[in-house]
């Protein structure tokens, strides 16, 4: 709606055009202050501007009423307009909210490392990440997934480390003396039970056996963060390797060198990372010679960049927040715009369950899981509550709230509008489809506030991926449901002779209601 609201107002307008829309709908569905700027242009009052832009707006079909007031032009939507819309919308659902942008991003989510089963906090990133490339696609944006893992360093010895010593005390009944660090929870000891019977009980008889375990256990872990992502239907495009990257490390360490991006200090290697914001440089190759974490990070982006996309997201922990200007330092001195690399923080979750903090996982260790949640509450109310925040802010929750059956129960709420829809039809005895080209004229103005409500999902899904604020459509979804279950109250809709009409106003609100959860990763209910 917004983009031909745009186009009929181009027709009359060599200007760039801002449309809002009013708080009040009594103002009309759209307004736009585009006198005050048409005014410093042709030095002219902004309101003979508004007037006279309102008289010519006036003869275009697609509005009703067009008003000039204190400058604004406000601009209410035919009837016509709106059951042509409506009735477009319904027949290509595939179509409805889908755009064309000719641009490529790659998305880089979840990237947790595969020492252990993935966590609430990982839950978090990982649904913020997946719907953020749903919606992006859906608005025309060619996104691909990317999981880097982090498969080097020393948590993957740690990993091994764990397992071996697990494996010797709970497997082969050894006295083992557990060192300061290292890796919780009955995970561990099943592992550690599985690995004695792939690799052999020799293999934990010596020390130097520790890498080949710690591979092992990392691939396991790698499995079955997978299928924690499956359970939510996440997938991802590419999975890469951080080890494997670190064979390029002495051909970007030399680029580094010829920009003289880095410096020698002290035995070791400093990136000049102040040059580009850093509040330090930072240390990329240890006094024995061995490059830092940040190394990997610099080869992992200079080979994302290497990849030619237009735009890269990463969607990091909110503790990564101290890594974004040394990354992007580097892209600086690789000569790549670092404006193209944009950093999205996931902030931390609080579980509550009736009131009081949720419990530990035993299997986990110090951590609650991401499987435990799923399937306590179900998938689809986990996706829904990690959406109805920014993805920056605290989220807290208790569980408790997402089993009710009520309206206090968001996704309850939302599917039992959609189910009501439903089963409207088949108390008519109809078909949905068989409403589609019914005129819808003459209908109330609260109809058509709800029919112009429920067209906006377009806009609202373009909104929140270009703003990144997800949290947009889970609002808008409440708002939409709440609107419909009032309407369905306040109005008689079968047996009146408005029926067929209000049938096909009901089936645009479940369309928008479908297709927006559709984003959200949720099919949406057809019976309750």
């Amino acid at each position: 709606m917004k983009r031909r609201v745009h186009e009929t107002l181009s027709k009359h307008i060599d200007h760039a055009i801002v449309l809002e829309k009013p708080k009040d709908r009594k103002f009309g569905h759209y307004a736009t202050p585009i006198a005050f700027s048409l005014a410093k242009t042709l030095r002219r009052n902004p309101m003979q501007i508004a007037d006279e832009l309102a008289q010519k707006l006036s003869q275009e079909a697609i509005f009703e009423h067009v008003e000039a007031v204190k400058g604004y032009v406000n601009l209410k939507l035919s009837a016509d307009f709106l059951n042509e819309y409506a009735t477009w919308a319904l027949k290509n659902e595939e179509d409805f909210g889908r755009g064309q942008k000719d641009k490529t991003i790659l998305l880089e989510f979840v990237s947790a490392n595969p020492t252990g089963p993935l966590h609430i906090g990982h839950a978090r990133g990982a649904v913020w990440g997946d719907v953020l490339a749903r919606v992006g696609n859906r608005v025309g944006y060619t996104i691909e997934r990317e999981y880097y893992v982090n498969d080097a360093g020393n948590q993957i010895y740690l990993l091994g480390l764990s397992v071996y010593l697990a494996a010797r005390e709970s497997v082969l009944n050894l006295d083992v003396e557990w060192p300061e660090e290292y890796y919780r929870g009955e995970y561990i000891v099943d592992l550690a039970k599985e690995a004695v019977e792939s690799l052999g009980a020799e293999k934990f008889m010596d020390e130097s056996f520790i890498p080949e375990i710690a591979e092992w256990a990392k691939d396991r872990m790698l499995e079955l963060i997978k299928r924690n992502l499956e359970e939510v239907d996440i997938t991802f495009d590419h999975f890469v390797s951080e080890k494997s990257l670190y064979d390029r490390w002495d051909e970007i360490f030399t680029k580094l060198v010829e920009r003289n991006a880095v410096y020698e200090k002290d035995g070791k290697w400093w990136l000049r990372s102040t040059e580009h914001g850093d509040e330090k440089d930072r240390v990329v190759v240890r006094e024995d010679g061995r490059p830092t974490y940040l190394a990997g990070d610099i080869i992992y982006h200079y080979q994302k960049f290497e990849r030619g996309y237009d735009h890269y997201i990463n969607i990091w922990g909110a503790d990564h927040h101290g890594y974004i200007a040394r990354v992007k330092a580097a892209i600086a001195f690789f000569g790549h715009d670092p404006q193209r690399l944009e950093i999205i923080l996931s902030q931390m979750v609080s579980l509550l369950k009736n009131g009081e903090p949720y419990k530990m996982s035993k299997r986990a260790g110090n951590f609650i899981l991401m499987q435990d949640i799923v399937k306590e509450i179900g998938p689809d109310a986990l996706r829904f509550i990690f959406l109805t925040k920014k993805s920056d802010t605290h989220l807290e929750f208790d569980v408790e709230d997402l089993k009710k059956e009520d309206n206090s129960n968001p996704i309850y709420y939302i599917n039992y509008a959609h189910a009501r829809i439903f089963s409207l039809f088949d108390k008519a005895q109809k078909s949905q489809e068989s409403v589609f080209d019914t005129d819808m004229e003459g209908l109330s103005d609260q109809a058509y506030d709800l029919l112009f409500t429920a067209l906006l999902l377009p806009e609202v899904l373009e909104e929140a991926f270009e703003s990144r604020q997800l949290q947009k459509i889970t609002e808008y979804l409440k708002t939409l449901a709440g609107m419909y279950h009032k309407f369905y109250y306040d109005n008689k809709i079968l047996g009146t002779p408005d029926e067929a009409k209000l049938l096909k106003l009901s089936a645009m609100v479940g369309m928008s209601i479908r297709v927006g959860l559709r984003m959200l990763g949720i099919a949406a209910a057809e019976k309750m």
